[in-house]
């Protein structure tokens, strides 16, 4: 079952992600950031269990990040990622956005969604502002995509 997160999930979310950043996979997150964005996150619920994970974040008014994607190993190669990510652009969509970009490790499994690859210094520097809390930060090696949904929907 894909639904919003609700606060109750925070835990469940932070563990599912810094999961897959502990495989270099991903960034991890703190558990105050999960809070304090809570409402950008969608899940998948099996058996009570958060078994999937994406956040849709706004940045302006034509462009959000879709970040935190993560899927439970158990869980993957079932589609349940591709749905959380949809669930986000379908969102976005209904708000208005039309560009959507990622930052990734895994760019195969965006590109298969539409997502093109491009240069990270074609993104406004607002973009960014979260960047200086990772411990990457300057020598960022993830890989930045954009799909842009135009006039048209893509649904």
């Amino acid at each position: 079952m894909i639904r919003k997160a609700t606060l109750t999930d925070g835990t469940a979310i932070q563990k599912l992600v810094n999961s897959l950043a502990q495989k270099g996979l991903m960034l991890a997150r703190p558990l105050s950031e999960i809070y304090e964005n809570i409402r950008d996150y969608f899940v998948v619920e099996e058996r009570g269990k958060i078994v999937a994970v994406a956040g849709l974040h706004v940045n302006w008014e034509d462009l959000a990040e879709i970040k935190s994607v993560a899927v439970d190993r158990r869980y993957q190669g079932k589609g349940l990622g591709r749905e959380v990510v949809q669930a986000c652009l379908d969102e976005g969509l209904d708000l208005g956005i039309k560009r959507f970009y990622v930052l990734t490790y895994v760019p195969d499994f965006f590109k298969k969604m539409g997502f093109k690859r491009i240069d990270r210094a074609v993104l406004p520097h607002k973009v960014w502002t979260e960047c200086v809390k990772c411990p990457k930060f300057p020598d960022c090696d993830e890989i930045a995509m954009i799909r842009d949904m135009g006039k048209k929907s893509k649904r």
